[in-house]
């Protein structure tokens, strides 16, 4: 069979990490991308906003692609659309609340007018070039999330999405196991599997369980105020809380920008149902006594500008901790995410609430033995770990191992690997660019790793400037060398130290100046190696050192 008789499946991100999803596959002259995320840049990523896939291999290829394609509604799967939508113009197709959160997106960007989309509900097909798309219905931790079986030429290739099994989800319906079944007995050339929780035995319990128990905090705290911070994606869960809330009489306040978003875009499109008279402002609070509130917040993972991490501050406008409070953390803290929450939960016992994070979150993603159903139900010849660290993916190739699927046919697959396959055989065909991009303010990929190194030596180390003016053709010193630092040393405390770090300037200057071929270059070098050695050696510390020199006739 010839080259181009090959589907290609190309990882532009997901892969590696937990975000930042985003696949491309390719058949002919068509190329169709699944999913569009971003993830939260890391500790040492000082200022950067958030981080997208690198789409150079799209660039390359606009003219081919026929169209986005979304699985469901989260940030690790929908925050890079704007930013990449600048750039290619493709349709996009995706069902109805996830299309209702990124229209919030697109506003938000001023894009629009400028995207065509397309609500797409579940059991339809989409025919984009020569791929025939069909959305599937699965269950996760926010409604509408969808699984895709993508029909081409040489075979079926199912992509789960985020999913996990819930025979009795919040809202809608459970996941369409009997169309899974029937794409097996078609015979499926590949599938691409939520990996997250492959590490974990087991179910994942339904959403229900944590209904029953909201339920009995609410019922043993009848005295308290009762906050309950979790991910503003996940609409199943703020029902829940409005539901258990009504059946107390307490009045529920959203607080959080994202939070206020997600749910006026649930309720509109009639995803959540909340009764007359519920909702309060946060101004109406006072009107009320704190058996009558519940406060539903984001900051669940203790990010810093999050409205509950405010409030264990004691920094937030409206909302003071009071010790008959009681706080219940509605999530698990994603990977490196642990410190924050920690120290969010300290806080908020230091100002005398009572905070329960036991028993008040299920994860929305498949355990082993879901992921197990998943290749009973589809036999696919290949398998290929999406969503997740590496060791997440390692854990699911031996899953898809003792499911029968022979080591050969198992790829654990990087960013940017290209992955040619059609029923006579599979390999990796070489790479495409992929990686990071980092979005800082209105910025995006102007901040490379120099950059940051530069960030990071000058929150480590500080930094001394070197002023110091010259005659012009002679070279003279008129003025200077003057010396400014900041973040190095408290300058009123060590002026010894910035007098001496003068004289070793203006002697290093002295001896380069006699010499006649003393261009700027070169004595800004000497100025930083005088004062870098002269620094290391009295304090053991090396900040950046930045020489200017003015010229005057």
């Amino acid at each position: 069979m010839s080259d181009n008789l090959k589907i290609k499946v190309i990882p532009l991100g997901g892969l590696e990490e937990i975000g930042m999803n985003m696949t491309a596959f390719e058949y002919n002259d068509s190329i169709v991308v699944v999913d569009c995320g971003l993830s939260f840049p890391s500790d040492d990523m000082l200022g950067i906003d958030c981080v997208i896939p690198d789409i150079t291999f799209l660039r390359e290829n606009a003219d081919k692609i026929k169209g986005f394609v979304i699985t469901h509604g989260h940030e690790d799967h929908i925050g890079a659309l704007p930013y990449v939508l600048k750039e290619i113009k493709a349709p996009l197709y995706a069902t109805k609340l996830t299309m209702g959160i990124i229209e919030g997106k697109l506003q938000e960007h001023e894009l629009l007018k400028a995207v065509k989309r397309k609500v797409i509900k579940f059991g339809q097909s989409i025919h984009l070039g020569d791929f025939r798309i069909e959305f599937i219905r699965t269950n996760h931790s926010i409604a509408d999330a969808a699984a895709l079986a993508i029909h081409t030429p040489e075979g079926i290739i199912v992509h789960t999405g985020d999913f996990k099994v819930d025979y009795t989800p919040v809202f809608g319906d459970a996941i369409n196991l009997a169309r899974f079944s029937e794409l097996g007995k078609k015979g499926v050339l590949a599938l691409l599997c939520d990996s997250t929780n492959a590490l974990r035995p087991g179910f994942t319990p339904s959403e229900r369980m944590v209904g029953e128990t909201f339920d009995h905090i609410f019922s043993e705290h009848k005295k308290s105020r009762i906050i309950i911070a979790t991910f503003a994606s996940n609409v199943d869960r703020v029902q829940q809380i409005i539901n258990t809330a009504c059946k107390y009489k307490r009045k529920v306040i959203v607080e959080g920008r994202s939070m206020v978003n997600i749910i006026s875009v649930a309720r509109e499109m009639e995803y959540l149902k909340i009764p007359e008279n519920t909702l309060i402002n946060i101004e109406e609070m006072d009107n009320y006594t704190d058996d009558q509130l519940v406060l539903i917040t984001t900051g669940s993972q203790g990010e810093s500008m999050a409205a509950l991490s405010r409030m264990a501050a004691s920094i937030h406008r409206k909302v003071h901790i009071k010790p008959n409070d009681t706080i219940v953390f509605s999530s698990t803290p994603i990977p490196g995410n642990e410190k924050a929450v920690t120290k969010v939960i300290n806080e908020l016992y230091q100002l005398g609430a009572e905070v329960i994070f036991q028993d008040t979150h299920v994860s929305g993603h498949a355990c082993q033995e879901e992921i197990k159903l998943m290749y009973a139900l589809l036999k696919p010849k290949y398998a290929i770990p999406v969503h997740g660290e590496y060791q997440h993916l390692m854990a699911h190739g031996r899953i898809a191992e003792s499911m029968g699927i022979p080591k050969e046919n198992i790829f654990l697959l990087e960013s940017g690997d290209v992955l040619a396959l059609n029923e006579e055989s599979a390999d990796v065909e070489g790479k495409v660019p992929a990686g990071s991009v980092l979005v800082d303010g209105l910025g995006v990929g102007d901040v490379g790793n120099i950059v940051l190194r530069d960030r990071q030596n000058l929150a480590e180390n500080g930094i001394i400037i070197v002023v110091l003016t010259l005659e012009k053709y002679s070279n003279q010193i008129l003025a200077g060398p003057d010396i400014v630092t900041r973040g190095f040393v408290y300058v009123r405390e060590s002026e010894n130290l910035i007098d001496n770090a003068k004289e070793v300037v203006t002697n290093a200057l002295l001896d380069c100046l006699e010499s006649k071929n003393a261009d700027w270059g070169k004595i800004k070098m000497v100025i930083k190696d005088s004062l870098g050695e002269y620094l290391w050696k009295s304090m053991k510390r090396s900040p950046m050192i930045l020489p200017i020199i003015m010229e005057v006739q």
